[in-house]
């Protein structure tokens, strides 16, 4: 099936951009960042209230990466089943700041969005992960418990109490994270960049830094042949990073969500399905999460694939999806389609590197971006201002490259369909 990609369903419901400002000439500035999205405007702002002088460069417009395109689902945790998990990762000195930071963030990026009036739809309705199977469900209610011993107040939820919030029926069992819930993640991404610029950051869209070198003390990124001379240089570009430092591209593995929405359903159609507004993920490899928007559509999304000869693949499977979970959308056109690129990395936990004086990099948010990339830009801006490493809640760590990476982006869709086999086995 030939699927037609379009716009992501967030431009239509979210405010206008801010007026793009264009780079015209050679700057200096305190702090340069490299990646208009979450983790770059939320570092922005930091920096900006600070008093620094900080910019911008965007490759395209605001919002036009991962923030723009997720699913704004905000979830609370790392993408890990146990704490030890997480033990193993970071090691015990950052165990504790890391689950500290993780099971908070869904509440920081709330209270941001409060603090300075951000029309996002933000709502905090709780996450609910459904489980797929009976092996999944052991495993999830145990992990719960554990969780919960650090703090993280998940609840069980039986098989009613599941399918009375959610819509959908056959899951023995579900866990729901209280704080967890949705934001529309493009206006929120715009949102973010009208607050930093009110503060006094300097945004620049279609600005794409094509070269960084050291020069004495200070850095210098070229854009369009324009010389942008910064003390300080983030890279807040996760799933798009690219050849501006081919090392940090290695270290990561692409992955693509895709996603599809409808427009406004009739009750008929989207009557039960998430009526108190949480949203739903399940426990699958190939995982699929939905969420009902306040105008009544529905957006479902899953994990797709770029196809070697071009094209992405994926929406087929999710439309079998929906039809299972929730038959009443069996039919309904899904007219919109989009995608985008999120960044893995190997042990599922997010990466903060320092390569250079004055050089730093975050990235590798595994799927839990929404929330986790807002931790990661505060925490960028606090080192660029002079915080010690010995107190960041993530460990400074080398870059490495992702064993075997390119072998994964090319097979991806095969392993795809693998799992997608084995999740099929579970179900039965």
């Amino acid at each position: 099936m030939v699927v037609t990609l379009t716009d992501p369903f967030w431009r239509q419901t979210a405010q206008p951009a801010p007026p793009a400002r264009s780079l015209e000439g050679d700057i200096s500035c305190d702090v340069a960042i490299v990646g208009g999205g979450f983790t770059g405007l939320r570092a922005a702002l930091r920096l900006a209230e600070d008093g620094t002088d900080v910019v911008v460069l965007e490759a395209g417009e605001v919002g036009h990466g991962a923030s723009g395109r997720s699913g704004g689902q905000v979830n609370p945790m790392l993408p890990l089943k146990e704490p030890n998990d997480l033990r193993m990762a970071v090691g015990t000195r950052y165990f504790e700041r890391m689950t500290e930071v993780a099971l908070g963030s869904a509440d920081a990026l709330f209270d941001l969005a409060r603090q300075y009036q951000i029309p996002c739809e933000a709502r905090q309705q709780g996450w609910i992960r459904v489980n797929h199977c009976e092996a999944a469900r052991r495993s999830a209610e145990a992990a719960a418990s554990l969780w919960n011993a650090h703090g993280a107040a998940f609840e069980v939820l039986g098989a009613d109490e599941t399918a009375r919030l959610t819509g959908t029926q056959g899951f023995a069992s579900s866990i729901l994270a209280p704080a967890g819930g949705a934001v529309q993640p493009l206006a929120l991404v715009r949102g973010l960049a009208r607050v930093a610029e009110a503060a006094g950051a300097r945004i620049f869209s279609r600005a794409r830094a094509t070269a960084l070198q050291r020069d004495g003390e200070k850095w210098t990124l070229t854009v369009a042949g324009h010389r942008i001379s910064a003390r300080s240089v983030i890279l807040a570009t996760n799933g798009y990073t690219d050849d501006l430092m081919p090392d940090l591209k290695r270290s990561v593995l692409p992955l693509y969500p895709i996603q599809m929405a409808t427009d406004p359903l009739a009750d008929d159609q989207i009557g039960p399905i998430l009526r108190e507004g949480h949203t739903i993920s399940d426990t699958r490899r190939l995982i699929m999460y939905a969420r009902r928007e306040p105008g009544g559509q529905m957006v479902f999304g899953g994990i797709g694939f770029r196809k070697p000869w071009g094209g992405v693949g994926g929406f087929n499977w999710m439309q079998k999806d929906v039809a299972r979970l929730f038959p009443t959308l069996k039919d309904v056109a899904w007219r919109y389609r989009w995608g985008g690129h999120i960044a893995l990395t190997p042990e599922r936990v997010p990466h903060l590197h320092e390569p250079g004086p004055g050089l730093l990099a975050g990235l590798g948010y595994n799927g839990r971006g929404v929330a986790m990339s807002l931790v990661m830009g505060r925490v960028l801006a606090e080192r660029a201002l002079g915080r010690s490493p010995e107190d960041l809640p993530f460990p400074v760590s080398s870059i490495r490259p992702f064993a075997f990476r390119k072998i994964q982006v090319w097979g991806a869709g095969l392993a795809m369909s693998w799992l997608r086999l084995r999740d099929q086995m579970e179900i039965g």
